[in-house]
């Protein structure tokens, strides 16, 4: 009886679990399809339960995955009123996110259904009327951000009863009343300026910067009498008196004092530097490039939704995420710097600082337009792109394995893991369908422009993606600042932005010769002489040395010389000199995929990569 017992509890247990996710997933699908929005989701009534909690974007459940508690879209493009009875119904809601939007409207009254709130944005937005009346209904708040709406009214005394709240931001509103002294327990961030506030700032808060209440009519009382707050006065140009020398004194003391400041913070912020370089973020690298974040990205709703997703993306951030996301540099290449950045939901993303474009806007986004439009599995995707006055900005998917460059040209010794000749075939096989993916677009118009293994990453399945498409086009004519880019360039290019698809098929020569060899298209000997890599290839093969031009790492490798030399053979096919004597990149793919079939089963290509042998073969240059 007891064992029937237990058993019927837990079917009702996961029978009313079930039922809680459905009735969360019905709540967000009510959402989505009574609030317009620019931006498609990925959210689909026929999506299995576990789908919601695992796949749909912007949505978080808890640990077992019973109840959504996180909802996070910000630049989604949502305008209009929230539907009513839609989030609502979310009533196991810790976190909610609707930042940088077009929502207006008043606060929704149903939101105080939502007791578990804990974090709360809704900055950027076109909300209008009165700020809640009763802030205690959620009594775990620590966060909340209602800053650039239209709210007005008083700010509720309800609010100092929040003994959890520790952000508060209700800046550029246009609020009415006194401040209340919401300071008696842990607030430590607050911002109120732009308001139209008035009367005296409690003394709880006087710890706080006066920049926080500027643009109100308020004022400080300190003991010895009551001090407005206003903005410092824009001196006047155009009188002529005299300045006393009390005041000329004052401006020496107040500059050398600033000095002084200012020098400490540079002095401690290049500690900080030294000491946890990679914690910084993606605004603060942007500064490091000569431009602050304040000029590269304006604070206002226009530049919160200048960064553009592409259909299907899923990731849920904008803007202001990625400028404050931690940032590591990951290199500086033909077109800009890249970035690793950390998101706030631990989503790593990869974001290129674009440098020296020719083209405008408009061609610039229709350049963007066709490259997102690429849906591949050989193709890395361009999720977004943001394009203002002072910055244009990609974002991609990051890859944890890193580039083919730093897998060939890592560190070698003793520790090191030989890239072996399968996954050097597939990086080969994926790498050719990608191109030849990219060069069917737009009427076979497209160019990739900057193929090299530094743009060449591992898929799921270890096969090539090729990253960084369709820029050279749009960019200033560079001359490239690293040797071993110019050894992809084929040689009748001397202009980068004048690239065509025959020379792209020239860099995936230069790409196949890299595998086959180990080595850069542009090196030095031990006698810092300069090796272009094409005619050393070149070189080796009119002396029927093959042999020689393999990776030494591969020599270890059983019964793989035919595909080799085959490989060998495709390739210098495609740094013909001449273009017209390059074969298209759809000939290429079919050539490379028939190196697999012509010389043996997937099955052996297996045996190659876990069967070392010591030995070092010799090949006959015969064909080449």
């Amino acid at each position: 009886m007891k064992i029937f017992t237990f058993f019927l509890m837990g079917f009702f247990l996961l029978t009313t679990n079930a039922i809680n996710l459905e009735n969360d997933k019905n709540a967000l699908l009510d959402f989505m399809h009574n609030l317009p929005h620019s931006r498609s989701l990925n959210w689909d009534m026929n999506s299995s339960l576990s789908s919601v909690c695992t796949q749909w974007t912007g949505v978080t459940c808890n640990e077992d995955m019973t109840r959504v508690i996180g909802l996070r879209l910000p630049g989604v493009g949502f305008h209009g009123h929230i539907p009513k009875d839609t989030i609502s119904r979310l009533s196991s809601l810790q976190i909610l996110s609707l930042r940088s939007n077009g929502i207006s409207g008043q606060f929704p009254v149903d939101f105080f259904n939502l007791k578990n709130l804990s974090l709360l944005y809704l900055q950027f937005n076109q909300f209008e009327g009165e700020l809640p009346k009763d802030f205690t209904v959620w009594k775990n708040l620590t966060v909340v951000n209602f800053s650039n709406n239209k709210f007005n009214g008083s700010i509720s005394e309800s609010i100092c009863n929040l003994t959890h709240l520790t952000v508060l931001n209700l800046a550029n509103n246009s609020l009415v009343g006194q401040i209340p002294d919401m300071g008696r327990y842990g607030l430590q961030v607050l911002d109120l300026a732009n308001n139209n506030l008035s009367g005296v700032v409690p003394k709880s808060l006087h710890k706080f910067p006066k920049s926080v209440f500027v643009g109100n009519n308020v004022s400080i009382v300190y003991g010895n009498g009551e001090v407005p707050i206003v903005m410092p006065p824009k001196a006047n140009l155009k009188t002529g008196r005299k300045m006393s020398e009390k005041v000329i004194l004052g401006i020496v003391l107040g500059v050398s004092v600033f000095g002084i400041v200012a020098f400490g913070v540079f002095w401690i912020m290049c500690c900080m530097k030294r000491d946890n370089g990679d914690g910084i973020g993606i605004s603060s690298k942007i500064e490091k490039g000569g431009m602050s974040p304040e000029k590269a990205i304006s604070r206002t709703q226009d530049a919160n939704n200048r960064l553009v997703f592409f259909e299907g993306c899923n990731y849920a951030f904008d803007l202001e995420d990625l400028l404050r996301a931690s940032a590591e540099v990951l290199g500086k290449g033909t077109f800009g710097m890249s970035y690793k950045a950390i998101l706030e939901d631990g989503t790593s993303v990869v974001v290129k600082r674009l440098k020296e474009l020719s083209s405008g806007k408009k061609e610039f986004e229709a350049q963007m337009g066709v490259v997102g439009s690429i849906k591949h599995e050989n193709v890395v995707e361009l999720r977004a792109y943001y394009y203002s006055k002072d910055e244009k900005l990609t974002v991609c998917e990051y890859y944890s394995q890193g580039s083919v460059a730093a897998m060939l040209h890592g560190k070698r010794g003793e520790e090191r893991v030989p890239l072996d000749w399968e996954t050097r075939l597939r990086i080969a096989i994926g790498a050719a369908r990608g191109i030849a993916r990219v060069h069917t677009e737009t009427g076979c118009k497209l160019v990739h422009g900057n193929i090299k293994s530094s743009n060449i990453f591992l898929n799921s399945q270890n096969y090539g993606c090729v990253s960084d498409i369709g820029l050279s086009s749009i960019m200033s004519q560079i001359a490239t600042p690293i040797a071993r880019a110019a050894g992809y360039r084929a040689p009748e290019l001397t202009d980068t932005r004048k690239v065509t698809q025959p020379s792209d098929v020239y860099s995936f020569g230069v790409l196949l010769l890299e595998l086959l060899t180990g080595k850069s298209p542009v090196h030095t000997t031990s006698g810092d002489e300069v090796i272009h890599l094409v005619r050393w290839v070149h070189s080796v093969v009119r002396e029927e040395w093959t042999g020689e031009v393999f990776d030494v790492e591969l020599l270890q490798y059983p019964n793989i010389e035919e595909e080799m030399v085959e490989m060998l053979q495709i390739a210098m096919s495609c740094v013909a000199r001449v273009p017209d004597q390059r074969p298209k990149m759809t000939e290429v793919v079919k050539m490379v995929e028939d190196v697999r079939r012509s010389t043996g089963s997937e099955s052996r290509l297996r045996e190659s990569s876990t069967s070392p042998r010591p030995e070092v073969f010799e090949t006959e240059a015969s064909g080449l």
